[in-house]
């Protein structure tokens, strides 16, 4: 790409769907070798959707993926250690996520909005790339599903719906696809658009 600000490969898991509502659990982003990863025990209480896709559980107070028992941080600290982590790479950055105008940006400005963390993050933030659009622009499958498109053109599983692992495999993709800075600029939306 001749577009040479850093592109931040991110992902959230939530405790549903409804992204008026959900509450993030896990927060993570990858750029080259540098990640960022956070925990977060929800307030509010997980869909079964969520718990079955996810591996999400809470019990006792304490967050659990897969049985396993999680350390989680406050969604303060969360965030404001993702905006130390964005403002590390010297310059605004753009971040993408699978599905990110539909999903995570709009969970992830909410929770940066109520926390008044909001117009920190837009200095940080120049704009989101939504990687299923671009996909959809490149590519003609029979399925855009991040899962699918790494076993399709990377040949690989992996633990999809962990935060870190699908903000690692969407970056691989990303790089693997080599997309032109005209093609990301089309799948790119604004920090103020929601």
């Amino acid at each position: 790409m001749s577009d040479n600000r850093s592109i931040v490969f991110f992902d959230l898991e939530a405790t549903g769907l409804d992204t008026n509502v959900c509450d993030i659990i896990q927060l993570s982003a990858i750029c080259g070798k540098r990640v960022f990863n956070a925990y977060m025990l929800p307030t509010r209480e997980l869909t079964d959707s969520a718990k079955r896709v996810t591996g999400f559980t809470v019990r006792d107070g304490a967050l659990f993926r897969d049985g396993v028992p999680t350390s989680t941080v406050p969604l303060a600290e969360a965030l404001a250690s993702f905006l130390d982590f964005l403002r590390s790479f010297g310059g605004p950055v753009r971040l993408a996520a699978h599905s990110a105008r539909r999903f995570d940006a709009p969970v992830l400005t909410r929770a940066l909005r109520r926390l008044r963390l909001l117009p920190e993050f837009q200095r940080a933030v120049c704009g989101f790339v939504d990687t299923f659009p671009l996909a959809k622009s490149l590519f003609r499958l029979s399925s855009y599903s991040q899962e699918n498109m790494v076993r399709h053109f990377l040949g690989k599983s992996y633990d999809a719906h962990n935060a870190v692992a699908d903000a690692a495999m969407l970056q691989e993709l990303f790089n693997h696809w080599a997309p032109s800075a005209q093609a990301v600029q089309r799948a790119s939306f604004s920090t103020h658009l929601f």
